[in-house]
């Protein structure tokens, strides 16, 4: 070829493919942020005993699952299990143990998905100490599988502790991120960045109360994350409000539960109690004092 046809197919060839854009996405591949750069989240407020109850609802209200947090401390350990029990029979049932020495630190996880809620049955462990994680699940045929991995477990991993973390955040500073081990279901560790949406106000049986918005977005390491958001595969942003207040406190979160699910929304759930028989005999005497006399 000539020296002068090979000029021309080399301008035809940058003309069509800017520069810019290639340069910019070889950068993201050696740039793209690190895993390891991880900081534990201190601890500001000390968990304790409880017993917590929770709904799951759709986007659009409907409820779909009623939860029980139940949580027991011993020394500087926390136990949380917090269960959702579907109208349809599914359950999810997770059981966080971790510490809060100084700082939180994750020491196991045992997430369990199963009923016609989740797509794919799973159930996930994880030990934080030693980094190994194991997910059995069922494959589009029904066949049983086991994924096995080990990660070096950086000390933000938030498996079951997010709406602890977030509570502990000083709202004006809040971690940039968080990582979580995610059932793909092969196991992948991943990060949420983290950033404040500023205070909404809510109303408490009348009262007006603030409640610090955060953001979560997954972000996908390497070419993967890169391409997630072209086809289809980027996680949607989940939301969470903490109580600005002296003690924070929960009040609602919005989010996914596996991958490809929809956004659920978590709130704290208001009991609803049988009439007493007092206040069925004043409803029947209102009734009564209603009617027209014969």
């Amino acid at each position: 070829m000539s020296s002068s046809a090979k000029s021309l197919r080399n301008k035809a060839f940058s003309a069509s493919v800017p520069a810019k854009p290639l340069v910019t996405f070889a950068l993201a591949l050696v740039c793209w942020p690190s895993l390891a750069s991880a900081e534990p989240v201190a601890v500001r407020y000390a968990e304790g005993d409880l017993h917590g109850f929770l709904v799951l609802r759709t986007l659009d209200g409907n409820i779909s699952a009623a939860g029980d947090l139940i949580q027991t401390v011993r020394g500087d350990v926390v136990t949380a299990r917090l269960t959702f029990r579907f109208k349809d029979g599914s359950l999810q049932d997770e059981t966080t143990v971790y510490s809060q020495r100084r700082t939180f630190r994750l020491i196991s996880d045992h997430l369990v998905q199963k009923g016609p809620a989740f797509p794919e049955p799973v159930d996930m462990t994880i030990d934080g100490g030693s980094g190994k994680v194991t997910v059995r699940y069922r494959d589009e045929e029904g066949k049983q599988r086991v994924e096995n991995e080990n990660f070096d477990v950086p000390p933000d991993l938030a498996n079951g502790m997010i709406l602890t973390l977030l509570k502990n955040a000083r709202p004006n500073t809040p971690p940039k991120s968080l990582s979580l081990i995610a059932a793909t279901p092969k196991p992948r560790l991943v990060k949420l960045a983290i950033s404040s949406a500023g205070q909404q106000p809510f109303s408490l049986a009348g009262s007006r109360r603030e409640a610090q918005h955060y953001v979560l977005k997954v972000e996908i390491g390497g070419i993967a994350g890169l391409l997630a958001p072209f086809v289809g595969k980027q996680p949607p942003d989940s939301h969470v409000w903490i109580l600005d207040a002296a003690v924070p406190a929960f009040v609602r979160a919005e989010q996914p539960l596996y991958a490809g699910s929809p956004l659920w929304r978590i709130e704290l759930a208001t009991p609803a109690w049988p009439p007493t028989p007092a206040a069925a005999t004043q409803a029947d005497q209102r009734v009564a004092s209603t009617r027209p006399a014969r």
